[in-house]
Formats: C-alpha cells, structure tokens, sequence
C-alpha cells in the first residue's frame, strides 16, 4: 500500500490533539510529524513514509518490551502472580479499582502501576543494571542499535512523577512489591525515556507477530506462550481505557505510548510502527491513530481473523 497517502490522508489530524506537556521535556517534540513504517512478514520488507525515522520517547510501549524481557527471564507464570490482565476502565495512573476491589496485584501490566511492578522483578545480572538489560532487549527485538536513553527526558520524568511515586508506594506499603522503592522507580523512568523510531516500533511488532521470532534472522528471542500472551494484553488493555472502543474500530493488536508512538501486531503478517505526538484525552496519538485505521481496513487485518 501507499504509506506516502496515508500520511499525507492523516497529518492534518495532528491538529486534533495535544503533545503530552505534563512531562515538559513532550512538550517541546513538534505535534506536526506523523511517520509509519510496516514490516511485511510475508515478503520479508519494511516499508515506511513521512517521520518515520525521527526518534521519540518510548514512554508506555516500554512496557510491552519489559514485560517480554521478564516472562522470558522468569516464565510468564512467575510474572502472572504478580499482575493480572483485566482491563480497568480508568485511566493508566489509576488505582481506584485496585482500592475498590482490595486487589492483591495490579490489574494489568500496562497501566502505570502494573508496569512498576513488572520492572521492580528485574534483578541484576551479569552484572548489569535493571536498565542495562532492558536497554539492550530492546535494541534486539526492535533491531535498532541506536536505541538510547534521552538524560533530558529521563529527568523530566524522574521531576514531575510524583503519581508514579504514589502508585510505587501504594504497591509498597501493601506487599504487593518487594523491591527498593526508588530504585525501581529510576529503572521505570529511565525505560520510558529510550528513543526509538516508527521503523524500530514496526520491528518489534514483527517479532510478535512472528510469534517471538525474530523475522530479520529467524532465531527465537522470546516463547509463543509469551508472545501470544503479550499480544492478547495489548488487544484488551494496550490503548489505555479506550482499548475496546479502538479493538472494536481498528481489530489488531495494539500499544500506545504518551510520547506518539504505536505499535501493532498482526500475527502472522505485520508490524506497523506509527509516530504522530498529539494526543487524546486519554492519551493515544490522534492522527497515529486515524492512519492505524486506514492501514487496517486497507490490509484487511482485524482481530476476527487471528
């Protein structure tokens, strides 16, 4: 398909939404880009148009990568005890429900409490830090060893994540985390603030929709079971609370980060990775999105097919 249409079909849509200006250093990215790239697993090609290698903040997708990094390091059973996969119909700094319902864990790994504790279960290894590992799994299953931590965007996050801080000691204070508070929040903060690219965003969705495969070299980086797992989390709970409002328009597997960026997983046929910085309300890129519908209905992918 055309991707040069579909950005310029979409781009006037950034005019819809705002750049996530709570975290000052988002508030300086220009809102009038919007980059798509898609990794054809049938033909084995990338294929991108407009912004596609502009690098961004990561921010919330970082939390499909750790998740990956740690159901392979501890099994996804092990992870599964400590963060559920329901949907919370509020928004991704929330723990209303949590305290509603008295929950023992976080309901999914991609709200922001959920994803604290996700990141607080790495452990060093080999002598490297929670992050290093994390930086360098990401660098592998986005094929992009460029990938590095933005200082200015780490401290913006680490200065003005005092929400963050309160979930981390909401986990804290009802044993459902047993890591160094502070130092789990430096790890989470830090994921956030890895730049990346729409084209590095389409290979990580290649490697799901493969299965966990690496399709640019075809060796296994993380188990089915994971992969699988990961992509039915990102179908339900990947677009904040507007997840089954966006799977019932657009049908493929999706995660959204407040930095821009999409990330989808067509099993068995692509990964499309999308940059476009304003955003809704509930923090899902405006114009991103309007271009993830048009790709869908123009490659006739959607979930009824999986």
């Amino acid at each position: 398909m055309d991707l040069k249409q579909v950005v310029d079909n979409n781009l006037a849509k950034t005019n819809l939404g705002k750049v996530a200006n709570y975290i000052p250093a988002l508030g300086k990215v220009d809102p009038k880009q919007l980059g798509i790239a898609v990794y054809d697993l049938n033909k084995d090609n990338i294929t991108n148009a407009g912004n596609a290698d502009v690098r961004f903040a990561i921010e919330s997708i970082s939390k499909v990568i750790v998740f990956l990094y740690v159901a392979k390091q501890l099994g996804l059973s092990n992870v599964t005890k400590h963060v559920g996969a329901r949907q919370t119909g509020f928004p991704f700094n929330s723990i209303l429900n949590m305290e509603i319902e008295k929950a023992h864990y976080p309901l999914n790994p991609f709200i922001n409490a959920g994803a604290i504790e996700v990141t607080s279960l790495i452990q060093p290894y080999n002598g490297k830090s929670p992050f290093d590992q994390i930086i360098q799994f990401a660098r592998e299953i986005c094929h992009d060893p460029q990938i590095s931590l933005n200082s200015e965007i780490f401290e913006s996050e680490d200065r003005t994540g005092d929400t963050d801080r309160s979930l981390a000691y909401y986990l804290k204070a009802n044993n459902m985390m047993h890591a160094d508070v502070t130092a789990s929040l430096t790890t989470y903060f830090k994921q956030c603030s890895m730049m990346v690219t729409a084209i590095s965003l389409a290979n990580l969705g290649a490697v799901l929709a493969n299965n966990g495969i690496k399709p640019w070299d075809n060796k296994r980086l993380v188990p089915t079971e994971v992969a699988t797992y990961t992509k039915s989390l990102m179908t339900t709970t990947g677009l904040y609370n507007e997840s089954g409002t966006y799977s019932s328009i657009i049908g493929v597997p999706t995660k959204s980060g407040v930095g821009g960026g999409l990330m989808s997983a067509a099993p068995n046929r692509f990964g499309i990775g999308i940059f476009s910085p304003p955003l809704d309300n509930a923090g899902n890129s405006v114009a991103g999105l309007s271009a993830l519908e048009e790709i869908s209905n123009e490659l006739k992918i959607d979930i009824f097919q999986y």
